[in-house]
Formats: C-alpha cells, sequence, structure tokens
C-alpha cells in the first residue's frame, strides 16, 4: 500500500519539493507551489494547511488542501484560481494517477468526513478513485470557464470573426478618440495605485484580495509574463486590466473601469487591445477568460468549459451522513 505524507506548513512544503512545482519545471501558474503559497498567506491565512504528497516509482502526487473545519478538507482555492487539479510530477500514466488517488483517498478516511473541492475541470478520475476507496462521491456542474483556442488565427482573422454588434462598438468607440491605451510588462509603485484607483471606481464589489494580487503581480512583473493595461482620458486611468501570459497561453485575471465612462465603453475598447496584443505580440494558441459566465464573455470567446464541485463523503463517519443527504438532493435537483 503505497503511504502519503502530510505536510502543515509551506516551509515544510518547500523543503520537501526543492524546486520541482517552481516556473522551469510546471507551466501551468496554478499547479506551482508559489501560486499556492501566495494564494494561502494573503487568502487564507488563518485556515490550517493540509498538502498531501504521495510517490510510487519516480512519479508523484501533491494535492493542496485546507483544513477549515474539524474533520473536514477542501481544496486551497478560490476566486482567483481558474481550476483546481492534483499535481502530477514525472508524468504518470492514467493507472498510475488512479493508484495514487486512491491511496491518498484511504488515507483520508481514517480522520475525515468530508471534502470538498471546486473549480475542479475533470472530476472523473478523482471521483472514480475516491469511490473506490469507499468514499461516497457527488460531483455538481458548478459554473463554466471561457476559452479561445487561437488555432494558427492571427488577430485580423480572429476579429473578423466576432459579432457584428461587437465589432460596430469598438470601431464606432474608437472613431472617437477618447483613450489613450497602454499595455506594460512591468508593475511599478504608480501603476499599481492607478489600477487600485480604477477598481475602487468599478462596478464590481471593492476587491478583497489586493494584497493577493499586488504579491502575484510583482512576481509576474519580474518575470516578464505581466500584461497590465490601462485606457485613460487625459491622463486619469478610467479602465484596467490584469493578464499574465506565458507558455503559449494569456490568462485573463482582472478587469475594472470606471462606471463615469461606460458611454465612451473604454473596458471593451481596452480588452481589444488586449486580445490584439496577446494573439499578434506574445503569439499564444489559448486565452482563458477564466470562472464565471458573464455575457460578455460570449462575445470575445469560443468555448466553455463546465467546471465542477466536487463532493466527497465518508460513510464510516455519522457526522457525513446528513450533509452527504443534502448534497445528494440537491444534485439531483439541480
Amino acid at each position: 500500500m503505497l503511504v502519503p505524507r502530510e505536510y502543515r506548513t509551506l516551509t515544510e512544503v518547500a523543503l520537501a519539493l526543492a524546486d520541482r512545482l517552481d516556473r522551469a519545471h510546471v507551466p501551468n501558474l496554478f499547479d506551482r507551489l508559489d501560486w499556492h503559497s501566495l494564494l494561502h498567506i494573503f487568502c487564507f491565512a488563518d485556515t490550517p494547511l493540509r498538502v498531501l504528497h504521495l510517490t510510487e516509482d519516480h512519479c508523484e502526487l501533491w494535492m493542496f488542501l485546507l483544513a477549515p473545519a474539524p474533520r473536514r478538507l477542501s481544496a486551497l482555492a478560490n476566486w482567483y484560481s481558474f481550476s483546481w487539479a492534483p499535481v502530477f510530477l514525472g508524468d504518470p500514466d492514467i493507472a498510475a494517477q488512479g493508484r495514487m488517488l486512491e491511496a491518498i483517498a484511504h488515507y483520508l478516511r481514517a480522520g475525515h468526513a468530508q471534502i470538498d473541492l471546486y473549480p475542479v475541470a475533470m472530476p472523473d478520475q478523482i471521483v472514480a478513485a475516491f469511490r473506490r476507496a469507499g468514499w461516497f462521491a457527488v460531483d455538481r456542474p458548478m459554473g463554466g470557464r471561457h476559452l479561445l483556442h487561437l488555432k494558427g488565427r492571427d488577430f485580423a482573422t480572429y476579429w473578423a470573426e466576432r459579432p457584428g454588434r461587437l465589432r460596430n462598438q469598438v470601431r464606432r468607440k474608437a472613431r472617437a478618440g477618447r483613450f489613450t491605451l497602454s499595455i506594460t510588462d512591468q508593475l511599478t509603485d504608480g501603476l499599481w495605485h492607478d489600477y487600485v484607483a480604477v477598481q475602487s471606481r468599478s462596478w464590481k464589489e471593492s476587491e478583497p484580495g489586493l494584497p493577493f494580487l499586488r504579491a502575484m503581480a510583482e512576481r509576474e512583473s519580474a518575470a516578464g509574463t505581466l500584461r497590465l493595461g490601462f485606457a485613460r482620458l487625459d491622463g486619469q486611468p478610467v479602465a484596467t486590466q490584469l493578464w499574465t501570459v506565458e507558455n503559449g497561453v494569456a490568462l485573463i485575471h482582472k478587469l475594472a473601469h470606471d462606471q463615469a465612462y461606460d458611454e465612451g465603453s473604454p473596458g471593451t475598447l481596452l480588452s481589444h487591445a488586449m486580445f490584439a496584443h496577446a494573439i499578434d505580440v506574445d503569439h499564444v494558441g489559448l486565452i482563458d477568460y477564466g470562472t464565471g459566465d458573464n455575457d460578455y464573455k460570449r462575445e470575445w470567446m469560443e468555448e466553455r468549459e463546465t467546471l465542477h464541485q466536487v463532493d466527497l463523503f465518508n460513510p464510516r463517519m455519522a457526522s457525513a451522513w446528513i450533509p452527504a443527504a443534502r448534497t445528494a438532493i440537491s444534485a439531483l435537483v439541480g
């Protein structure tokens, strides 16, 4: 039987990993140790960390979890996470991945009644492994993320395929020439001040995670992967977008605009510039608009990937029975 190890501090995890989950070795931002570290430090500092590690031959499995309550675990993820998944190293095949997940599931049955995981893009493997280990699993579609695969298209080709309403809006608003657009890969104190100023005047609610976003933007700026865009009117920032671009993938993390200038559509004009830069300058193959089913995303994107909430219940523990029944009923009702 494979036996997992459990870590409860980021220091322990970093020592055990060395550099195996850093930028040089892991292409996906949301799998890296520095992503999980920033998320825990800035967004979950008061919630105990649980990181599980398992090895088989030369392959590894890492699961980054939180312990928000006794006998309960959840994914180390929130609204900033485009997805959450177990992290495999060493390229294990599907069978090996299943064995490792099942070993984790057996290990967790000894002390945990409930586990909730979100947002999960591919839940089948997790659900199957935990069911084999004796857990009751409920998998529910819970929102989605919007994607654009360029498939070799340049921006002009992509833009010609956008809805006529969007193309006409950009043409009309750009003709007025009111706004100055800029995109930078370097963060400064002044630019961050402008970002916060726009966000405070946005239609969005107050941003709860500005320290996290600042730390992430600083890290990505140092790596050259940040793309911070602004629309300005007479020097005043009125719209902003925070993207990262790496390994042929552009991630749209945050956008905001000053409601007072909605008539001029500075946010839409800035999106046009950001997409053009990502496609024709950075030559990305994929743009990911992140979680959320906002209507405006459909005009820019072409695919929707369903995200799932995976709830796991340990039938050996009576405290899991009622939550399991409620969740199962909720899944049936929809």
